[in-house]
């Protein structure tokens, strides 16, 4: 859902003091342009690295990690595309809705799009995190049960049920309605007329927060029971590093969408619940500005939260740790020598180390 929107009505030809108008249309279509090419570009290098993991490993529960992992990817970077465009064609036109649409069929498409790519990574979030849940508690019954095409069969029914709740106020002909910014289409909060208008925003609300309790409790449990295991010694050290991998990934993606998503959804839920909120519209685009972070933070949590990446800051921080300590030491030294120089003894007592190599064995430690 890539949409940066301000409350401006747009510019017009009429004789002011100032043109501060001009310039904070000309400062939102900036922001709109610079979110929508930092997301195409963080998403597509977060592809690329997920093809290339998928491709170098076999493993089974790492591929349907992958899978989802990917696809979340192509489903933020299709909503930058897609939401972004819509975006820069309403304000190439002006914001002027009553011209460019007057059936309000682009108004329909934006509100689908902005409940679909809205929705899908928060259900594949949730998937992801079940799925991790089953390998890690259950793998048994994961590497028996559930088969690659199984995968394919959940990853399709969670685009399917976030393309139904997408497409259900049109076909109940409650179409999107434009929000007071002109900027984007959503659901109708201001003023509902019956249950039908409450019940849309509703439920769309509910899913996502119920999409983060999901991936809150699956996590969790995921989390404990690797760190039971590791304190048993029961797991293999290659198997235990890359579920580590996978944890560290859904843990970061799940703070991301409760922190984007959450005063979203629950503002919605606030609003749908009173019928009624004078500051609704304020409040809503606050709210939508924020969520719209979460397609951009996503792919940097498989750029940088990677065992490579990992590694190269564990060695960085391990140097600078090393460099402090042996200064320490050093001064340590000093001020014994200049305490013990009268007396003439324990001159030979302190002996300053160099740098000690970084052995394999302390890189794999935290892997």
């Amino acid at each position: 859902m890539s949409v940066n929107e301000s409350s401006d009505e747009g510019c017009r030809p009429v004789v002011r003091p100032s043109n501060s108008t001009c310039s904070q249309k000309e400062l939102s279509v900036t922001a709109s342009v610079v979110s929508m090419t930092v997301g195409i570009f963080s998403n597509s290098l977060a592809l690329f690295i997920l093809i290339k993991s998928y491709n170098q490993l076999r493993i089974k529960s790492r591929a349907s990690f992958l899978l989802f992992a990917s696809s979340l990817v192509v489903t933020d970077l299709l909503g930058h595309i897609i939401n972004g465009s819509l975006v820069l064609f309403v304000y190439s036109s002006h914001k002027r809705w009553e011209m460019f649409d007057p059936y309000r069929i682009v108004c329909s498409i934006f509100g689908v799009c902005m409940v679909f790519f809205g929705l899908s990574p928060l259900f594949l979030g949730s998937a992801m995190a079940v799925e991790r849940c089953i390998g890690v508690t259950r793998p048994i019954f994961h590497s028996t049960v559930l088969a690659p095409h199984h995968m394919k069969k959940l990853l399709g029914l969670t685009w399917l049920l976030a393309a139904a709740v997408a497409m259900l106020p049109v076909l109940l002909w409650r179409s999107y309605r434009v929000q007071s910014s002109r900027s984007f289409c959503f659901f109708h909060l201001k003023e509902p007329k019956d249950w039908l208008d409450v019940f849309l925003p509703l439920l769309f609300s509910l899913l996502g927060l119920l999409a983060l309790l999901i991936s809150i409790v699956c996590n969790t449990l995921t989390s404990c029971t690797l760190l039971q295991a590791k304190l048993r010694h029961k797991l293999h050290h290659k198997g235990t590093s890359y579920h580590v991998e996978m944890i560290c990934q859904l843990l970061a993606i799940m703070l991301v969408s409760c922190v984007c998503w959450g005063p979203l959804l629950i503002h919605v839920t606030t609003v749908s619940a009173r019928a009624r909120d004078e500051s609704a519209s304020f409040n809503l685009l606050m709210v939508v500005r924020m969520a719209t972070w979460n397609q951009i933070l996503d792919p940097w949590v498989y750029i940088l939260l990677r065992r490579a990446v990992m590694k190269k800051i564990f060695m960085l921080l391990y140097c600078c740790w090393s460099s402090k300590s042996r200064r320490l030491h050093q001064w340590q030294c000093s001020m014994l020598r200049s305490s013990t120089s009268t007396s003439g003894a324990g001159q030979s007592q302190c002996r300053c180390p160099g740098r000690l190599p970084l052995s394999d064995t302390t890189i794999k430690a935290i892997t």
